[in-house]
């Protein structure tokens, strides 16, 4: 079987770069319509990286890029959750939620780069990032922080759209490159842009409906 190569993080990059601004504009445009345009779509591969940390034993757990808080019900009340995200619009109506349904697991929920986490190392038992990573302007930085601030041995997951394999979705989702500013995301994202060769080796991948359009990746941080 022929060795995994790592391709640098320049060649996995994208068409269609985001940066932080990009970023913060479009989730500003999609905080109120985001759980009626993402959330149905989006919730079976939410529900099995949630179940996944519901089965961890109790601890601190990390959501980067908690969104709108669509999750954040739904964590057994064994965890302490605290979550992050870059947009202020999407965050307010987080904390709604916690205080309307008496959220008392969640920790907080915090204005914050996922590149530049302003979090003390090994704080955090397990840490998810539910359709952020091709989001994030750089996507390795990402993961970096994330291990940086997971403890070791701890659990890292990952549930995202990536790049299909050559043919009819691959061409859908090149074309639709182009869009990424304005859609927050990147459809032609690959797996190489956010994983090492080291990391692609190990990591547990299970895909998620609709039609495996989402992948769940688990790593342990070794």
């Amino acid at each position: 079987m022929p060795a995994t190569v790592d391709r640098s993080p320049e060649q996995t990059r994208p068409a269609r770069p985001l940066d932080a601004e990009a970023v913060r504009a479009a989730y500003a445009r999609w905080a109120r319509i985001y759980d009626r345009a993402f959330g149905v779509v989006s919730g079976p591969a939410r529900r099995r990286a949630i179940a996944a940390l519901n089965a961890l034993p109790d601890g601190r757990v990390l959501e980067v890029g908690v969104g709108t808080g669509l999750a954040l019900p739904h964590y057994r009340r064994g965890l302490r959750v605290v979550g992050i995200d870059l947009s202020p619009e999407m965050l307010a109506l987080a904390r709604r939620k916690v205080e309307r349904d008496r959220l008392d697991h969640v920790e907080a929920l915090l204005e914050m780069d996922a590149e530049a986490m302003e979090l003390p190392d090994a704080s955090f038992d397990a840490a998810v990032a539910m359709f952020v990573a091709s989001v994030v302007p750089n996507p390795r930085r990402m993961m970096a922080e994330i291990r940086r601030v997971v403890r070791p041995g701890g659990t890292i997951l990952l549930v995202n759209h990536f790049l299909a394999p050559p043919g009819i979705r691959r061409g859908i989702e090149r074309a639709m490159a182009p869009f990424s500013r304005a859609l927050g995301w990147h459809p032609d994202f690959a797996m190489e842009a956010v994983l090492s060769a080291s990391e692609r080796a190990r990591a547990i991948l299970s895909p998620c409906p609709p039609l495996g359009l989402f992948t769940l990746v688990r790593l342990a941080n070794d």
